[in-house]
């Protein structure tokens, strides 16, 4: 359902062996399950239970909540208090005939009415009640937190994916759902049009201006959708020339999926299992209801990979195991009528784009129910190609393209661009009545429907409707147009036609204001946002005049404030095709394509000639009142939105503060059962005394009493006072047992220091003095720090070794990092020192003969110490080479030091 933008990092490793997620592409294992033959991106992540799929499910008990799994897990307990599937619910009101098909589904749910938007509410109990904007509002936040503790950071913002046939209710309700999660929505984005961008980034190269046709064929869980999407590149007037997908062609069938698959066979098995035992009846048992379907989940699996299975449940109902053998076959005639509306959806979306097999170059597969095999043997019969293309992740695909659109949409990524143009499905209209005179003078009521959006218009999109026959106060109403493509059920299904009432106030106030002006009509200008959401952003009365033309150069400003008015106000409209501009309304289209169309030739003329010859034009523009009531779902106000949130988050620090309970609890748990293990070990016995453990014990054994009486129902801080009181009992134990583990080490290294320090000092010492780089304060600082340190050493082991193991110690481990510190600095000081020294000038030497001879005289004596023959660099290498000092960690630090002459 959520699409998060998160930052990318490396993927961690798989955790629980083979990943249960797959490309529909590989081979399967014996029990049906699919072995993933592609390689998953690296914004794909596992989620708590090791996979990539967490279920839409959310159990509410008393004082907990559990999502994922482990509310499926639950409703196989406690099936009350279990919640799946309730998207079918978003946006609609009690009477309609999906809420009725739930209510058969999940019978153990009890639904109620929301008195005030005559919607749905689950009523777990009289204190406990839930809307299903609620439900879905808690899924949201639990995946954000799925997304923060993966990409270790907050998020804000969201793209979440709905299916493409969410008509307005639906799609505000999901926007309900994200406010009370905390969540910007970036862009709600059609779950199709999030396959085909998924599908179109990673073929960017295949993509040219030759317009490639795709069907994606996407049948999950709940429904199937059917879509034709165009791949071209185009020209744009930023990015210069980029790859673009347009949907051309919508088909769906709301309840043919997966879900009722599953519900068939569990009705099958059902009817085997009161077979066996007449005297049961196992229908009425929610709970064994409950492990049925689960188990026919399973062997719906298991089936698309073998010809037969055995299905079978432990105590399903009255300690009573269960086991039957269902064939391949028996669940396809089960599914018989399922079958035969495989081929609905592609009929629909060739009729909506106006299209043929013919122009389809390949069908691709999506969702997990199109991995049964009779679902595809009858698509593929039914689209006439040689194979279905299985080459996307079935699972993922959605999900994945919203998080390409997200961070598109986000200001903290750049990502290459790739044009999205989405289509809405259902047309709207706008009605209105007005008052006209007949050829005998009287005077009638003629109702009209303007068009605002076709069937299949693509979005986001600015429209503007122009009333020019109105001088009052007035109302229309915005519709849906012609549905006669769906059938009855989807009709009844679909909810209200009518959208909304808008009533305009001040119309009649602004005609009285500019009497003296001409009018150019009240326009209403409608928008069509990215997430396909409809809204009115305005109602405007707009008058023009003539005004003496100065028959000057016009500004550049005033060039450009003309040029908006005209676009933007409605001025120099070119009807459509089939438009009548003497009736009451007029429909201006403000796409882009639209707007770059009037800077034409035509229209350059036309001002040049404005200017010479017409007189200048003055228009104002008036601001109308305008109520808007809503005649589908009414909208959550804003108060009951806050109230919905606080709920919610109230929620959320109530499942925090028990998360942390629980911690601490296992905390203490921990800690008594690790601590008496300890006692008994060789190495804590060396260090302790009889007496000193008896009452270790002693207080570890009352504690876990304690857990075991009250601790279950004990606060969050008693718990954490009660670990607390045990570690400081414990302190001095565990402190003498530390030491003594680091000892060893620590020693090494300070012993390893201070014979390198020796060897660095008596060195340094031996270089002639013509070439000394240190002064004689230097070394004698060396000298003491080495003295010292030696001294330390051995008083402290000789006032340690006097010390009983159990008493506390004198030589600590934290003082021999400090003695190794500071002497390991010193070293550090002079060894920088000659590496940056410059050499001294050298002395003439003198030719003769007796000069010669003592200086060889003298070499010969000083081969014992350090050759002063190249001067202050060789000495300064030989002392390097024979240095190699350990850091204070223990590690050599100091390697040979290279001096540049």
């Amino acid at each position: 359902w959520a699409g998060v933008a998160r930052r990318r990092r490396p993927r961690r490793g798989r955790r629980g062996g083979r990943e249960r997620g797959g490309t529909g592409t590989g081979s399967r294992d014996r029990d049906g399950r699919e072995r993933g033959h592609s390689r998953v991106s690296p914004v794909s992540f596992l989620y708590r239970e090791s996979r990539r799929k967490t279920p839409v499910a959310v159990a509410l008990k008393e004082n907990e909540r559990l999502f994922g799994d482990s509310a499926v897990g639950m409703s196989i307990k406690t099936p009350k208090v279990a919640f799946r599937y309730f998207q079918d619910l978003l946006g609609k009101q009690i009477d309609n005939p999906q809420v009725a098909l739930y209510q058969s589904r999940f019978p153990e749910h009890e639904l109620m009415k929301d008195e005030k938007r005559q919607t749905v509410i689950f009523k777990l109990s009289q204190a406990l009640q839930y809307s299903p904007e609620e439900m879905l509002g808690m899924v949201l936040n639990y995946s954000r937190g799925l997304a923060e503790e993966f990409a270790e950071q907050p998020i804000k913002d969201a793209v979440i994916t709905v299916p493409a046939y969410f008509n307005q209710a639906e799609r505000r309700a999901v926007l309900h759902a994200a406010r009370m999660a905390d969540l910007k929505v970036l862009q709600l984005i059609n779950d199709n049009t999030a396959v085909a961008l998924n599908y179109g980034v990673f073929r960017r190269k295949d993509i040219n201006a030759t317009a490639q046709n795709i069907m994606f064929y996407d049948m999950g869980a709940g429904s199937t959708v059917c879509t034709i999407v165009t791949y071209q590149t185009v020209k744009t007037k930023d990015s210069g020339t980029q790859p673009q997908l347009q949907i051309q062609g919508i088909g769906y069938d709301r309840t043919l999926g997966g879900l009722e698959m599953e519900l068939r066979l569990r009705d099958y098995l059902a009817k085997l299992f009161n077979d066996q035992h007449p005297s049961k009846d196992v229908r009425k048992n929610p709970r064994a209801m409950a492990k049925l379907l689960k188990e026919a989940n399973r062997l719906k699996t298991v089936l698309s990979a073998n010809a037969d299975h055995m299905a079978q449940i432990e105590g399903l109902l009255d300690d009573i195991d269960f086991k039957a053998k269902v064939s391949r076959q028996e669940f396809e005639d089960l599914c018989s009528d399922l079958f035969q509306r495989v081929p609905g959806p592609v009929q629909q979306a060739l009729s909506s784009a106006e299209m043929n097999m013919d122009g389809i170059d390949q069908v691709i597969l999506v969702g997990g129910a199109t991995r049964v095999p009779k679902v595809q043997e009858v698509l593929l019969k039914a689209v006439g190609k040689e194979e279905l293309g299985k080459n996307i992740n079935a699972d993922e695909a959605a999900a994945m393209g919203a998080v390409y659109q997200a961070a598109a949409l986000s200001k903290a990524f750049k990502v290459k661009p790739f044009m999205v143009r989405d289509a809405a499905m259902f047309p709207i209209q706008v009605e209105f009545t007005r008052e006209v005179e007949e050829d005998d003078k009287s005077k009638s009521l003629k109702h009209n429907k303007r068009i605002l959006f076709q069937r299949m218009a693509p979005y986001p999109q600015r429209k503007v409707i122009t009333f020019n026959r109105y001088t009052d106060d007035f109302e229309f109403y915005v519709s849906y147009g012609d549905l006669s493509f769906l059938n009855q059920d989807d009709l009844r299904i679909f909810g209200s036609l009518n959208l909304t009432t808008v009533r305009l106030k001040g119309v009649g106030e602004s005609f009285k204001k500019h009497s003296d002006y001409e009018s150019k009509g009240i326009k209403a200008h409608f928008n069509m946002d990215e997430s396909g959401v409809l809204s009115l952003d305005r109602v405007e009365s707009v008058f023009e005049t003539l005004v003496e033309d100065k028959l000057e150069e016009e500004s550049t400003l005033t060039k450009l404030g003309n040029t908006i008015s005209s676009l933007f106000g409605g001025g120099g409209h070119t009807p459509e095709a089939g438009e009548n501009l003497t009736d009451s309304v007029q429909v201006s289209h403000l796409g882009k394509e639209e707007l770059s169309k009037s800077s034409g030739t035509d229209a350059a003329k036309a001002e040049e000639e404005k200017k010479i010859k017409a007189p200048k034009k003055q228009k104002v523009v008036h601001e109308i009142t305008m109520e808007l009531d809503v005649n589908d779902v009414p909208d959550l106000l804003e108060d009951e939105l806050k109230s919905s949130m606080k709920k919610l988050q109230d929620l959320t620090v109530r499942d925090l503060e028990k998360q942390e309970r629980e911690k601490s609890a296992n905390s203490l748990e921990s800690f008594i059962f690790e601590t008496q293990d300890k006692l008994y070990q060789e190495e804590y016995l060396f260090v302790s005394t009889e007496q000193e453990r008896e009452e270790i014990s002693k207080k570890l054994s009352e504690a876990s009493n304690w857990m075991e009486e009250e601790g279950y129902a004990a606060a969050t801080k008693e718990l954490k006072d009660k670990l607390a009181e045990l570690k400081k009992l414990c302190r001095n134990l565990f402190f003498r047992v530390e030491e003594r583990r680091k000892w060893p080490e620590r020693l090494a290294a300070l012993e390893s220091l201070l014979n390198h320090s020796n060897i660095f000092l008596k060195g340094a010492r031996m270089i002639p003095e013509s070439d000394q780089i240190f002064t004689e304060v230097e070394l004698g600082t060396l000298e003491k720090a080495i003295n010292e340190t030696m001294v330390w050493k051995n008083e402290t082991l000789a006032e340690q070794n006097k010390l009983s193991p159990a008493e506390k110690p004198v030589l600590l481990s934290k003082d021999i990092e400090l003695k190794i510190a500071g002497l390991d600095r010193e070293v550090q000081y002079l060894l920088n020192k000659a590496k940056f020294a410059k050499p001294k000038p050298k002395k003439e030497k003198n030719d003769t003969k007796s000069d010669s001879g003592k200086n060889a005289t003298a070499t010969s004596e000083s081969e014992n110490t350090i050759p002063p023959t190249e001067g202050k660099q060789e000495g300064k290498e030989q002392l390097g080479t024979m240095l190699s000092l350990p850091g204070g960690n223990g590690e050599e630090k100091v390697q040979q030091q290279e001096v540049n002459p």
